[in-house]
């Protein structure tokens, strides 16, 4: 326990030192977004309750959180806004054929060893609670992919307020192809450096590439990695479209 308050209290220290007020907003934020995250997780244990329809709730609050809280309503939180929902509600229905067509839920084999005196008739949908579990590990990465565009993307239309939407719609794509490949393999070594024990441990059983290709846990968290991937994908074109639109329209009016 004290590691964590020591460890919290150097990044609070960093963050107020470096990023200012918007430093400590962001400290901030994290709790109320860790809190979102739980509330999530007790309601999705509750009876007739549907982990897709939580989900949705909880990113489009984190959205806000991440967005508006810590750097205020503006036109380039707006947009960010509005393009990350737009993006999660179109990969959460791709990610809930995925999980149901791939049978990811559940648990694997490793885990299952586990669990073997619990009862997994907890009354969820593990399907679903698949789905939310992969849109979850996303949502951060868009959010922050989204705010990453459409900030310089304000930048170039008030240095250059003369700029066709065709123009800056192209530079919205051009930043967002410099964030793409380092979003993605910040989301494939997350995926290494948080297994790396089940790893080594397929290597202590002798498994086969084929083995571990077929496992289950490692099957699910490359589909993970995947999804995640489209999703930060996605969100670069609708991010600059919605961005280019809403800035053109502005000058307009």
């Amino acid at each position: 326990m004290n590691a964590l308050v020591m460890l919290a209290a150097i990044l609070f220290i960093l963050m107020t030192l470096i990023g200012g007020r918007k430093g400590v907003r962001s400290f901030i934020a994290l709790f109320f977004n860790f809190g979102v995250l739980l509330l999530t997780v007790i309601l999705m244990t509750e009876p007739n309750t549907n982990p897709i329809i939580l989900t949705m709730i909880a990113c489009a609050v984190i959205s806000w959180i991440s967005l508006f809280y810590i750097n205020e309503v503006n036109n380039k939180t707006i947009t960010a806004f509005v393009s990350s929902v737009i993006t999660i509600a179109v990969l959460l229905i791709f990610i809930v054929v995925v999980t149901d067509k791939a049978m990811i839920q559940g648990f694997g084999e490793e885990e299952a060893s586990e669990f073997y005196m619990f009862s997994l008739h907890i009354g969820v949908d593990f399907t679903k609670l698949a789905a939310s579990m992969i849109i979850m590990s996303t949502v951060g990465a868009i959010i922050d992919i989204a705010i990453s565009i459409t900030s310089p993307m304000r930048e170039i239309f008030l240095h250059n307020p003369n700029i066709s939407k065709d123009a800056l719609f192209k530079s919205g794509l051009s930043i967002g192809r410099d964030i793409l490949s380092t979003s993605t393999n910040t989301l494939f070594f997350a995926f290494f450096g948080g297994y790396l024990a089940l790893l080594i441990w397929f290597k202590d059983l002798s498994y086969s590439f084929g083995d571990i290709f077929n496992s289950k846990i490692f099957s699910a968290e490359m589909i993970t990695i995947l999804c995640a991937g489209i999703g930060l994908t996605l969100v670069i074109p609708i991010t600059s479209w919605i961005t280019a639109y809403y800035l053109i329209k502005s000058k307009e009016k």
